[in-house]
Protein backbone atom coordinates (compact mmCIF):
# COMPACT_ATOMS: atom_id res chain seq x y z
CA UNK A 1 0.00 0.00 0.00
CA UNK A 2 3.05 2.10 0.61
CA UNK A 3 4.27 1.98 -2.54
CA UNK A 4 1.12 2.67 -4.30
CA UNK A 5 0.48 5.92 -2.05
CA UNK A 6 4.34 7.43 -2.63
CA UNK A 7 3.91 7.08 -6.34
CA UNK A 8 0.32 8.57 -6.65
CA UNK A 9 1.81 11.45 -4.42
CA UNK A 10 4.62 12.18 -6.92
CA UNK A 11 2.61 11.30 -9.85
CA UNK A 12 -0.30 13.70 -9.27
CA UNK A 13 1.71 16.50 -8.13
CA UNK A 14 3.54 16.92 -11.44
CA UNK A 15 0.96 15.95 -13.01
CA UNK A 16 -0.80 19.10 -11.16
CA UNK A 17 1.77 21.38 -11.24
CA UNK A 18 3.65 21.11 -14.42
CA UNK A 19 0.75 23.69 -16.54
CA UNK A 20 1.03 26.06 -13.88
CA UNK A 21 4.47 25.75 -13.46
CA UNK A 22 5.05 25.97 -17.56
CA UNK A 23 3.06 29.04 -17.71
CA UNK A 24 4.98 30.48 -15.10
CA UNK A 25 7.88 30.27 -17.27
CA UNK A 26 6.34 31.44 -20.11
CA UNK A 27 5.42 34.19 -18.08
CA UNK A 28 8.79 34.89 -16.58
CA UNK A 29 10.49 34.11 -20.52
CA UNK A 30 8.25 36.72 -22.11
CA UNK A 31 7.45 39.82 -19.52
CA UNK A 32 9.01 42.69 -19.56
CA UNK A 33 11.60 43.07 -16.16
CA UNK A 34 10.27 39.63 -14.91
CA UNK A 35 12.11 37.44 -12.63
CA UNK A 36 13.34 37.39 -8.89
CA UNK A 37 15.44 40.26 -8.03
CA UNK A 38 18.98 40.45 -6.64
CA UNK A 39 18.69 36.71 -7.47
CA UNK A 40 21.32 35.13 -10.91
CA UNK A 41 18.76 35.06 -13.54
CA UNK A 42 21.33 31.61 -14.59
CA UNK A 43 20.28 30.32 -11.93
CA UNK A 44 16.35 31.21 -12.36
CA UNK A 45 16.77 29.66 -15.69
CA UNK A 46 18.15 26.60 -14.50
CA UNK A 47 16.06 25.56 -11.81
CA UNK A 48 12.87 26.74 -13.75
CA UNK A 49 13.81 24.49 -16.38
CA UNK A 50 14.87 21.41 -13.91
CA UNK A 51 11.79 22.02 -12.06
CA UNK A 52 9.57 21.23 -15.19
CA UNK A 53 11.55 18.37 -16.43
CA UNK A 54 11.41 16.70 -13.34
CA UNK A 55 7.58 17.57 -13.01
CA UNK A 56 7.00 16.06 -16.07
CA UNK A 57 8.98 12.90 -15.47
CA UNK A 58 7.27 12.28 -12.33
CA UNK A 59 4.12 12.80 -13.76
CA UNK A 60 4.93 10.42 -16.43
CA UNK A 61 6.67 8.64 -13.85
CA UNK A 62 8.80 6.39 -16.11
CA UNK A 63 12.59 6.91 -16.17
CA UNK A 64 12.46 5.95 -20.33
CA UNK A 65 10.60 9.56 -21.03
CA UNK A 66 13.93 11.46 -19.40
CA UNK A 67 15.37 12.33 -22.56
CA UNK A 68 12.68 13.02 -24.74
CA UNK A 69 11.03 15.14 -21.79
CA UNK A 70 14.21 16.93 -21.45
CA UNK A 71 14.44 17.62 -24.89
CA UNK A 72 11.32 19.11 -25.32
CA UNK A 73 11.88 21.60 -22.62
CA UNK A 74 15.07 22.54 -24.25
CA UNK A 75 13.40 22.95 -27.48
CA UNK A 76 10.68 25.55 -25.27
CA UNK A 77 13.52 27.41 -23.59
CA UNK A 78 15.01 27.89 -27.32
CA UNK A 79 12.35 28.90 -28.60
CA UNK A 80 10.96 31.27 -25.89
CA UNK A 81 14.52 32.44 -26.23
CA UNK A 82 13.86 33.39 -30.15
CA UNK A 83 10.60 34.71 -29.07
CA UNK A 84 11.78 37.14 -26.51
CA UNK A 85 13.07 38.68 -29.42
CA UNK A 86 10.12 40.12 -30.48
CA UNK A 87 8.49 40.79 -27.30
CA UNK A 88 11.30 43.60 -26.38
CA UNK A 89 13.49 41.13 -24.49
CA UNK A 90 17.13 40.00 -25.52
CA UNK A 91 17.75 36.47 -26.10
CA UNK A 92 20.74 35.01 -24.99
CA UNK A 93 23.04 31.83 -25.46
CA UNK A 94 24.03 31.41 -22.18
CA UNK A 95 20.29 31.80 -20.48
CA UNK A 96 19.25 28.80 -23.56
CA UNK A 97 22.50 27.21 -21.70
CA UNK A 98 21.27 27.02 -18.32
CA UNK A 99 17.69 26.35 -19.55
CA UNK A 100 19.15 23.08 -21.02
CA UNK A 101 21.30 21.99 -18.11
CA UNK A 102 18.50 22.64 -15.60
CA UNK A 103 16.22 20.23 -17.84
CA UNK A 104 18.91 17.53 -18.01
CA UNK A 105 19.40 18.04 -14.19
CA UNK A 106 15.41 17.93 -13.49
CA UNK A 107 14.53 15.14 -15.63
CA UNK A 108 18.09 13.39 -15.25
CA UNK A 109 16.92 13.69 -10.46
CA UNK A 110 13.74 12.47 -11.13
CA UNK A 111 14.28 9.60 -12.97
CA UNK A 112 16.82 8.44 -10.47
CA UNK A 113 14.68 9.14 -7.90
CA UNK A 114 11.90 7.08 -9.32
CA UNK A 115 14.87 4.00 -9.65
CA UNK A 116 15.62 4.79 -5.73
CA UNK A 117 12.14 4.06 -4.95
CA UNK A 118 11.53 1.27 -7.16
CA UNK A 119 15.52 -0.30 -5.19
CA UNK A 120 14.20 0.60 -1.83
CA UNK A 121 10.60 -1.03 -2.65
CA UNK A 122 8.74 1.75 -2.51
CA UNK A 123 7.71 1.90 -6.30
CA UNK A 124 5.35 -0.91 -7.33
CA UNK A 125 5.89 -2.01 -11.36
CA UNK A 126 2.29 -0.32 -11.34
CA UNK A 127 1.90 2.82 -13.54
CA UNK A 128 0.80 5.86 -11.85
CA UNK A 129 -2.87 5.54 -10.62
CA UNK A 130 -2.99 2.04 -10.52
CA UNK A 131 -3.52 0.04 -7.14
CA UNK A 132 -0.84 -2.17 -6.15
CA UNK A 133 -2.16 -5.88 -5.09
CA UNK A 134 -1.46 -7.19 -1.88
Amino acid sequence: MMRARVLRVLHLTGLYLFWPAVALVVWGELAPGAGIPGVWDKLQHFVAYGGLAGMAVLAVGERKHAVRIAAAMIVMGAALEFIQAFAGRDASVRDEIANALGALAGAFTAAWLLDFLRMAGLQSAAKPGETEKG
